[in-house]
């Protein structure tokens, strides 16, 4: 008879975490911890309805590989260039001095040093899969803080290599050995170099053949071959999957097809990912927190503390701002699923006793539980540590220090523009600024953009734009525009707030991504606001308009109505009433619909009165724009000029007879 165990198991799992998350989601709950408490709900230390772990492990040791495969398709080389400054500098210190502080504390404890060594390879690495979900539902993941969490979690996940390779010397009793493990590591560090050359120049190649057979299944199937087999040849020179998978990731990421493969991959991700979540919360035994309360207490706060401490000061180091640098600290305070891996070593290795592993194991679970609901608390205690030390000044500001240039010199100008962010928006802006010789200044939190363009004669600077001393320096009390072109959600809102309280008369203009930020801007005081979201809808039409050959001209005129009308409601709200009812389905049968009345409309110079609209068609005209003033309820007597649009409320039949009336038939 056929044993359906794992697909019984699979069914109670999933079907626990949907209750389970739901329930999560309705309290305004993370979903990682919700998925670690099904796990813990349904494991042999609880319900007990899993019957087979081992096979829901090598799932989740699965969803970890897709995991990082995904990371290095969203990485490349040249991200990781940019990065060096975290890489080689605030990741080393982060996680050397958790190393020394767990040595430290071992010593004390009476532990030896070997196992204080373990000890700080356990608790030194941070979870990826936790903090990257916890990052990608905030939206954080471009941020300062975002960018910055994630080259430490990268270093984290490649230094668990030299950690697995020293395992053998930290068991071995005896003090040798030590040429075999540097042996081990070349041969390692070769087999890297291999396979990222081997398949640097067969996977481009590869993925090109498979493309032209236009088969998105063997498209698919071809992107789980690369990710699991370069996985298994790296695992055959000593290293982990997960890695070995990040590597594959990494070498598609440079190829065209890697937007393809992420969205080929990702369903499989997250499935498999949240089935990690829940695996985790399995081990967890819940009778270890009533044997050992004080020490799982105690362990669980000072490793919170611990990788706060060394995560926030690494990046302080690092030259991130205070606030980012407390976030920082948070979203790396939990332990990571590596550690699980070197766990299980160490207690084979005799490293760990059984009583010592579960408490590693409840600490573990608990404070990835913790992350999430402290990676939602993080902002409000890095503004309150920040305005803190404002207040007291316990840590130099290098913001405020050193946002002038080297040589001094003052900023002298009146009714300039303040750029916050030199990207590509910040950098095309300041072009046209400068050809049109309009005064500006540039703030910039990575410090080689700013030596490197500060050397070239850009008037940019380092600084904040966030702390009021800085944008003081900026002479923001003379300027007229400031325009916030940042990835930074968190910092652009509280960019906008500064500024207004600074400035009142000047005039805002904010960059966002999304259309859901927009009223909270408005609110805070930004005069405009931008959002990439709208941008691209209008150029997608108009790639589509282009397509089918339909004149330059007109693609143009269809660009700027959106445009013009899309963002005059934006500014207007959109008759917020009116919205109301059509969305709780009060008026079902009705529709709202604009129309613009170009120069050559044969209703362009008449009134509503003449026209007839509403005698003739059934439609009404409830609003208009013009020269992007919204008013409502128009009179009859308004006559209707060349770029008024028109906001029409009727049927669907009224509405496109209304229509043909403005458009074509007015005449008649």
């Amino acid at each position: 008879m056929t044993d359906h165990s794992v697909l019984v198991n699979l069914l109670v799992i999933f079907t626990v975490s949907i209750a389970v998350v739901f329930a999560f989601h309705k309290s305004r709950l993370p979903a990682i911890a919700g998925f670690l408490f099904s796990g813990a709900l349904i494991g042999p230390h609880g319900l007990n309805l899993i019957s087979d772990m081992d096979t829901v492990q090598v799932l989740a040791e699965i969803g970890v590989v897709l995991l990082l495969f995904t990371i290095g398709l969203e990485f490349s080389l040249a991200q990781l260039a940019s990065m060096r400054r975290l890489m080689f500098l605030a990741a080393p210190l982060q996680v050397g001095g958790v190393l020394l502080i767990a040595w430290l504390g071992a010593t004390l404890v009476g532990l030896s040093w070997r196992q204080g060594l373990f000890w700080g390879f356990l608790f030194s690495l941070s979870s990826t899969a936790v903090v990257l979900k916890a990052l990608a539902e905030r939206g954080d993941n471009d941020s300062i803080h975002g960018r910055a969490t994630i080259g430490i979690l990268v270093f984290q996940d490649l230094a668990v290599v030299p950690m697995m390779l020293l395992m053998p010397i930290l068991a071995s009793q005896s003090g040798g050995g030590s040429l075999a493990i540097l042996l081990t590591l070349g041969k390692s560090i070769l087999v890297i170099a291999l396979v990222i050359a081997a398949a640097g120049y067969l996977v481009p190649k590869l993925l090109e053949h498979i493309v032209r057979s236009r088969s998105r299944e063997l498209f698919l199937l071809t992107i789980i071959v690369l990710c699991l087999g370069i996985a298994w040849l790296t695992s055959l020179g000593g290293l982990s999957l997960a890695l070995g998978a990040f590597i594959a990731g990494l070498v598609i990421s440079e190829s065209e097809y890697s937007h393809q493969a992420m969205a080929e991959v990702l369903p499989f991700r997250d499935s498999l990912q949240s089935l990690f979540f829940v695996s985790v919360g399995l081990l967890m035994d819940w009778r270890v927190l009533f044997e050992h309360p004080l020490p799982v207490g105690g362990l669980l706060v000072t490793v919170l503390l611990v990788k706060f401490a060394s995560g926030a000061g690494a990046v302080l180091l690092a030259e991130v701002p205070l606030r980012s640098a407390v976030m920082v600290g948070i979203a790396l305070a939990q332990v990571g699923e590596f550690s699980f891996l070197l766990a299980q070593q160490g207690k084979e290795s005799g490293l760990l006793q059984r009583d010592s592993y579960q408490i590693f194991l409840a600490v573990s679970v608990l404070s990835m539980i913790a992350a999430p609901f402290l990676m939602q608390w993080s902002p409000n205690l890095a503004r309150r540590v920040e305005a803190w030390q404002r207040l007291r000044h316990w840590l130099p500001s290098r913001t405020t220090a050193h946002v002038l240039h080297v040589e001094g010199k003052q900023i002298r100008m009146k009714d300039h523009v303040i750029i916050v962010g030199y990207g590509l928006n910040g950098k095309n802006l300041a072009r046209v600024l400068g050809d049109t010789e309009i005064s500006y200044v540039v703030l910039d939190l990575d410090g080689d953009i700013v030596s490197r363009k500060a050397s070239h004669g850009v008037p940019v600077y380092y600084g904040d734009a966030t702390n009021p001393n800085v944008l003081r320096q900026m002479k923001i009390e003379d300027a007229k525009v400031m325009v916030i072109a940042i990835s930074d959600p968190f910092m652009t809102r509280r960019a906008v707030q500064v500024a207004k309280e600074l400035n009142p008369k000047l005039q805002v203009v904010v960059r966002t991504r999304y259309l859901r930020e927009l009223e909270g801007l408005h609110q805070l005081g930004a005069d405009n606001v931008v959002p990439e979201e709208f941008e691209t809808s209008i150029e997608i039409f108009a790639l589509v308009l282009r397509t089918y050959k339909l004149p330059q001209e007109f693609v143009t005129q269809k660009s700027e109505q959106i445009r013009h009308e899309g963002y005059a409601l934006l500014r207007r709200s959109g008759l917020p009433e009116l919205a109301h009812h059509l969305r709780s389905g009060t008026l079902t049968d009705t529709e709202v619909e604009t129309c613009r009345i170009d120069e050559d409309s044969p209703a362009r110079g008449k009134t509503l009165t003449e026209i007839s609209l509403r005698p003739r068609t059934g439609a009404s005209v409830i609003a208009w724009t013009r020269g992007g003033v919204t008013q409502s309820n128009p009179s009859e007597q308004t006559r209707l000029l060349g770029g008024d649009i028109v906001v029409l409320l009727g049927t669907r039949r009224q509405i496109r007879q209304a229509m043909e009336l403005l458009v074509s038939m007015g005449a008649e």
